[in-house]
């Protein structure tokens, strides 16, 4: 793999750790699709660094227990921006 795709896999991993991010918004930090950041995070980190990825694991399955609460958030939002 190369150099700069490993650089990039780890910046991901490390910004996911940091800041509890979700794939979405990283790939919007790191101008990156969806599709490539969670393929970078959960299949191509594995092969680079097994214990970073068990860190960016836990975090991903954390904001994927809580995906309903945002999602529900995200509605009450708009409707109360839409009624006012």
């Amino acid at each position: 793999m190369r150099e700069d795709i490993i650089d990039r896999i780890i910046d991901e991993a490390n910004y996911i750790i940091k800041t509890g991010a979700t794939v979405r918004q990283t790939a919007k930090v790191f101008l990156f699709s969806k599709s490539t950041v969670h393929k970078d995070v959960t299949e191509r980190l594995l092969l680079i660094n097994s214990e970073l990825h068990q860190k960016v694991k836990k975090v991903l399955d954390k904001n994927l227990s809580e995906r309903h609460i945002r999602g529900g958030e995200a509605t009450r939002k708009k409707y109360l921006l839409k009624n006012n």
